[in-house]
């Protein structure tokens, strides 16, 4: 069983219920139809009321489909956001305003608890999709930093967890300090966890593997971020800085980190800053053919992800179940 199909099988265990905010894109409405038949989580589409008398060749019956200008209940909405967002000065006609914004209204169903958690970005930008996120919901307890990471799942792959890998940060942190990226990895060690369920081994990515390349303050700050998240989480199999090959090819762990704990078979890949983090999922999806889910946010309080706005129907609905997973956990 390939990872996608775990997740939804867990998913099923426990419904969900997944906001599907972009209905005036085909491939969410796709995605409605494919996660409904496979049934491992229940559907709210936002949009036109008519949406499936509009495409008669998917079967919508089963999502609920709701119309911001037409929620029986857009007023008390309307005011919940106010509420929380006129600390930052936001008026109540802009908070009517904003509700009516398909991400902003489908945030406010997850923050109201009508839905466990929201998908997008097939549609809009991470960073369209993820300021309503981090405006309403805010970061869960114990986390003081929001991030995000991609799962990978490489085939005919050797290293990490079978060609299972975490990548973190590719979406949202251009460039963390020494304190953030500690953060940053000690948070995608336990959503590999979580996910996986399997141990996590994290490598801290530079271009320098265990000072060979000289001081250099970026390679600095990926060895003092390594010596804040052990720390922090000495529980943690973590190590660092690395090269990319002595994190995850043993051969090569054997010659620049001898007898490291974590050299040569990191599965958790935390890079130094976006620029690498995006370039490397990027470069792995398309050359090695890897399936790349995500960006998908960790720290936040509940579970809100994003999509690259080349996804296939298949992707939104694989973010689907990996977010309905994300939800039994809060």
């Amino acid at each position: 069983m390939n990872f996608i199909e775990n997740m939804k099988k867990r998913a099923a265990a426990d419904i969900k219920t997944i906001v599907l905010p972009e209905s005036r894109d085909l491939r969410t409405l796709q995605a409605a139809d494919a996660i409904l038949r496979e049934g491992f989580a229940k559907v709210i589409l936002v949009g036109d009321e008519n949406l499936a008398a509009k495409h008669p060749d998917l079967d919508l019956s089963g999502a609920t489909i709701i119309n911001p200008a037409k929620y029986p209940t857009i007023g008390a909405m309307t005011e919940s956001l106010y509420y929380l967002r006129r600390s930052k000065g936001m008026t109540m006609d802009q908070a009517g305003v904003y509700i009516l914004n398909e991400l902003y209204f489908g945030v406010m169903l997850v923050h109201e608890g009508i839905a466990d958690g929201m998908v997008a970005g097939a549609a809009n930008s991470t960073a369209d999709v993820l300021r309503p996120s981090l405006q309403i919901l805010k970061t869960a307890p114990g986390s003081s930093l929001v991030s995000t990471f991609f799962l990978m799942d490489v085939p005919n792959c050797n290293f990490g967890n079978n060609g299972i890998f975490v990548f973190s940060d590719c979406g949202m942190n251009p460039n963390p300090n020494a304190q953030e990226l500690a953060q940053i990895a000690i948070a995608s060690a336990k959503t590999y966890g979580n996910l996986l369920q399997d141990e996590p081994i994290v490598a801290m990515l530079s271009f320098s593997t265990k000072g060979s390349g000289g001081k250099n303050d970026e390679a600095m700050k990926v060895a003092e971020a390594t010596k804040i998240a052990k720390g922090l989480a000495p529980e943690i199999a973590l190590d660092g800085e690395f090269q990319l090959d002595a994190a995850i090819v043993p051969s090569v762990a054997a010659q620049k980190a001898p007898g490291n704990p974590v050299a040569g078979r990191a599965n958790c890949l935390i890079f130094p800053n976006l620029d690498a983090g995006n370039i490397g999922y990027k470069l792995v999806e398309r050359l090695a053919g890897a399936k790349a889910y995500g960006p998908i946010t960790q720290g936040i309080a509940k579970p809100v992800n994003d999509l690259s706005r080349g996804c296939s129907f298949e992707d939104i609905v694989g973010v689907a179940a990996i977010t309905a997973v994300q939800a039994q956990g809060r």
